[in-house]
Order: structure tokens, then sequence, then C-alpha cells
């Protein structure tokens, strides 16, 4: 049976609709994003809960000439499926496959890649002031941004921009009071009170100069319709309030929105979860920092706990659910976090400071500034350090290594397990005279009975996992493991020495000058960029003391991953450990 779906293509099929179809090709949509989340995984309520609004917009404006800008991309879905990416939609986030964020390489459409959030305000503008340079007035330009992510200081600080020009820029607040969790904050309140019609302030939008409207339904076409019509010919910065359910259409979606934000495979007719195993498994790295905090906040009650609007997926859920004074969620102000745990490590408290390495990235020169100048003993726990798999590009958190590593003052520790985080977590609030960052990568561990005792970690001090006399190789976090698996993959004579650094700052020189006398053969291996990483830090000593060695640095190369399951990755990259088996057996050959 032929669908509308069936014969849109391009935004362009989609104008030539009458606009009674339009809901039927909502309800299509609708089921299309849930049955292709359900078999592939990917982001599902965020993208449920923009289908009336996306194909709105691009029933009204004349996309791609007109320039619509997602914020995050969480919500892009069903804009990929109306533009021209229907039928390679299966292909979402996987290796080779289309991004599951807005990617400008990918489509015309794709007025600007995103992957964090609160950027689509300030690229917006900038797309607009650019075609009043080019007298290109008649020209729309619209930001779609969250209620989460408009609370970041980037959104304010393009909204503060925006309303003292005259530029030609509609922002759409999608206002469904979750982000990936429960959206904080004043101006959380402050919208919930409009919503419900009870704000008694003026309204802050106005206060900055845009022209407000609604709030109305996201969910009602035609209201949609007839405000973007209006809003089309009104001139200078407008700011459309839009009222959405994250998840709309599937009653699971909307009853649990945290699970089912990325809720993996699930069943496509009934919405419901399948089961999971109840075999034992190692636990998730995110779940030993989160049930580890809580045990040392227990023994020290000046522990604080922050993270920058991922309590589920950081863990520190649990903290909240029992400390709920001590644990603070500060919403999407990665800078704000950093800066609120130096405040509190100045009056003596000790905050673990949890933020993904990748959004660590958008608070570095509060790291450098804020805390490792003043060295301010915050601890930083960098959670999905390394590749992270389908999210791509934009969230690999491959980096950290080299752009922490020159920063002054600052411990940089890799648990190579779950122990070693424990026990990393517990030496740092023992107490420190500098900042720590301590980086682990997502996924599961390699260990099911983790909760041991603490015991103390002396910093700066490495260990030999493996004796040997032919080649030495050096590691750094959960890398061991694949070290391991390569050296059990090699059936040859071949006497490898095996070594975790643990510390990348302060290096322990002690052990390199060891290493160093004893091989003339060492590798270097990292989930971090080569340049500037772990490898670079081995290098720098080695030429710094004028030791005569070959060293092979292996690690990410000097290029953005794209998408695929991390094992895939790891196999492309030659980071697997039949690569490495590989690689060590050439290097032998090449020397005897």
């Amino acid at each position: 049976m032929n669908t509308i779906l069936d014969h849109i293509n391009y935004p362009k099929d989609v104008r030539l609709l009458k606009q009674e179809q339009l809901p039927e090709l909502a309800k299509e949509l609708r089921a299309s994003v849930i049955h292709a989340v359900a078999t592939k995984e990917g982001h599902l309520g965020a993208s449920l809960g923009v289908v009336e609004l996306t194909i709105a917009l691009h029933y009204v404006f004349n996309t791609p000439e007109d320039l619509l800008v997602w914020d995050v991309g969480h919500q892009a879905y069903v804009h990929k499926l109306l533009t021209g990416r229907k039928n390679v939609f299966h292909t979402n986030r996987r290796l080779g496959g289309i991004s599951g964020f807005p990617k400008r390489e990918e489509s015309e459409y794709d007025t600007f890649g995103v992957g964090h959030s609160s950027t689509s305000i300030s690229a917006a503008l900038g797309m607009a002031l650019v075609s009043q340079l080019k007298e290109e007035f008649n020209k729309q330009h619209i930001a779609v941004i969250g209620d989460a992510s408009i609370a970041s200081g980037m959104a304010f600080e393009g909204l503060n921009h925006a309303g003292v020009t005259n530029a030609n820029l509609l922002v759409i607040l999608n206002d469904n009071a979750i982000g990936i969790d429960p959206s904080v904050g004043a101006l959380k309140q402050y919208l919930t009170n409009v919503k419900k019609g009870t704000q008694k302030q003026d309204n802050i939008f106005e206060a900055l100069n845009f022209n407000y409207s609604g709030p109305i339904d996201g969910h009602d076409l035609p209201a949609l319709v007839l405000e973007l019509e209006r809003l089309k010919k009104i001139k200078g910065p407008k700011f459309l309030h839009v009222i959405t359910t994250k998840g709309k259409g599937l009653k699971q979606a909307e009853e649990n929105q945290v699970t089912y934000h990325a809720p993996g495979k699930f069943n496509a007719e009934t919405g419901d979860l399948y089961k999971k195993s109840n075999q034992i498994q190692p636990p998730k790295f995110q779940d030993v920092f989160g049930h580890t905090i809580v045990e040392l906040a227990r023994l020290n009650n000046k522990i604080i706990g922050i993270t920058p609007a991922m309590p589920t997926g950081s863990s520190l859920k649990y903290m909240m659910q029992e400390f709920p004074d001590r644990a603070l969620d500060v919403g999407i102000a990665e800078q704000h976090a950093v800066t609120l745990a130096a405040g509190m490590a100045t009056q003596g408290y000790i905050p673990f400071c949890n933020i993904y390495s990748t959004f660590l990235q958008r608070a570095y020169d509060q790291i450098i500034h804020d805390v490792a100048l003043q060295k301010l003993p915050v601890i930083f726990c960098l959670d999905r350090a390394g590749l992270v798999g389908e999210d791509g590009a934009t969230h690999h958190g491959v980096f950290d290594l080299a752009y922490l590593r020159c920063i002054p003052n600052l411990i940089l520790f890799a648990p190579r397990n779950e122990i070693e985080l424990r026990n990393i977590m517990y030496t740092a609030q023992l107490g420190l005279d500098s900042p720590i960052a301590i980086r682990f990568p997502r996924g599961r561990g390699k260990i099911t009975k983790w909760k041991q005792t603490f015991s103390k970690i002396e910093i700066g001090k490495g260990i030999c996992l493996k004796k040997g006399k032919d080649i030495a190789i050096l590691s750094i976090g959960t890398m061991a493991n694949t070290v391991d698996e390569a050296i059990n993959l090699i059936h040859s004579e071949i006497e490898i020495a095996h070594y975790d650094m643990r510390f990348i700052k302060p290096i322990d020189e002690t052990l390199l000058h060891n290493i160093c006398t004893t091989y003339k053969n060492i590798i270097t291996i990292e989930d971090g960029t080569v340049k500037g990483g772990f490898g670079n830090e081995i290098l720098e000593f080695i030429a710094k003391n004028n030791y005569k060695i070959n060293i092979t640095i292996l690690g990410i190369p000097d290029h953005f991953i794209e998408q695929g399951k991390i094992l895939e990755l790891q196999n492309l990259l030659a980071l697997d450990a039949k690569s490495l088996a590989k690689k060590i057996e050439e290097i032998n050959y090449s020397v005897t």
C-alpha cells in the first residue's frame, strides 16, 4: 500500500501536499522513526517530539535556501527523513552510514554541523548577518533549540547579541522540560510559569528585544503552520515558544523520557524494552564512579558531586538520591561547572566534577585559569574517554590526553580497570595539593568483583604487568586489556614486557629510565590522539635524555573519526589486539 511518505524525498515534495495531508505524514514519519530506532538503536524521544514542528518548518520555509539550524541534533531524525536520506536512514549511526547528527558534508539541508548543545543561535545569527551584507533581506534563518540547551551560557551570548541587531532570525524554543535528564535551573522554572500563565515578571525574551510569540502547541500542525507563516513576514529577531512532549506518540517514551532518550533496541510493535539478561556482568565504568562516590561521601562529608546535565549518564544520580544537598546538576553549563568546583575547592571542600571527555573541551579556559593556575584540588572525572562508538566525531573523547597534558599543576591518570578507578578516587579525596583528571571509557569493564577494599595509589607511579626482554609495550588506561590480548595471540618466542604507566602526568621517570636502559624497542598505545598525547610524552622523555631507542606510537590518527561500533573503529584504526600482535611481530622481525 502506498503511503504519503513513499512520495516524499525532499522538502519541495512536502510543500506540494495539501495542509490536511500533513497529520497523516506526521503519523507515518513517527512510525518510521520508531521502527528505525527499535531495530538499529539511536536517539528516539527527541525526534518523536518534533515531528509536527519539523514538517511545519519545511512546509512553510523554502529550505535549503532558507537556513534551518538544529541545536545538538538529537531531534533531527525526521529532518533527515524529509531531506533526501529516507532510503539510507537504516545506516544511521553505523560505520560508513549517515551521521546521527546534522552534518554539513552530508546534505545541503544540514546547514551547520552539531553534536554539542547551545550553538544554534550563534550560528544562525552569523548566517543572518551575512545575508544582510549580501542584501538578501528576504532570506529566513531559523534556530531550533531546546529548553535545556537555551540555559547554557553560549545560547545567552547569542541571544544577547541578536537582540541588538535587526537580523532576520527566528529562534524556536522547543520546550519539553527535559534534555537527556529533566531540565534544571531558574530559567526552567520561568518557562514552567509561562506555560502555566503564572509568570509575573516581564517576558525575558522581549526584554532582550525579541518579538516573542507563544507558547503554542508544538503538535498542532495547523497552528504551527499559521504562526510560522505570520512570523515569516516579520523582520528582525523573533522568538517562538513551542510546547512539545518528548517521545510523543509512543506511550512508553512519553512516560519514561530519560530511558527512551536513547533506549537501545526495543519491540517496535509494543514499544517495550527487551528484557535484560540476568547474567552477572562487569559494571559500566560510569556505575563504578557513581557507586564509589557514594561510598566515599559517606566517609567524607566534604565531598561534593557536580555534573553538567548528565546525572544519569555519569551515574551521579546515585549520590543525588542519597545526598541531594551534596550532588549538583548545574545544567548544560560546563564552564560554570568547572569554576563552581574551583570556588568550592577554595573553601576546603572536595569537588568531584564529572564531565564527559568531549564536553570538558568546552571549559578549557576554566581548567587552566580557574583551577590549574590556582592549584585548586578539583577532581575531574572524565567519562566517555577514548572512542565512544555510534555518536561519532562530535563525541569521541580522544583529545583529553593531549589538551590536558600541557597544563601545569595538573595530575593526569587513566585507570586500566574498575579497581584502579575506585582507588584513585579514594586517593584523590584523601587530599591533594593540585587538581587531578581521571579519564575512563564508555561501557563495561572486565571485573565482576570490583567492590574491593580501598587502597592508596602513589601519585606518579607506573607498574610492570609483565616482564620481558625483547620489546616493551607502554599502555595507558584500559588499552592494557588490548595489549594483554595481543600478547596472548603471539605464538613466537618474542619476550614482551608490558608496563601500565597509569599517570601521564607526572610521568614515572624512574620507571622510564629503567625501561629505556633495558629495551631497544618500545611501543606506546593509547585511545587518544597521537598528536600531543601519551606517546608524545614518552617520545619527549627519550629525546630529553638522549636515549637511542626505536619507538612506535600507536593511537588515534590525525583526523576526525566517524561513527561505528567501538570494536569496528578499533579494527579500522589498527588498534585492536590482532593488529597490535601483527605490529609486534613486524617490529621484532625487522630488528632480528
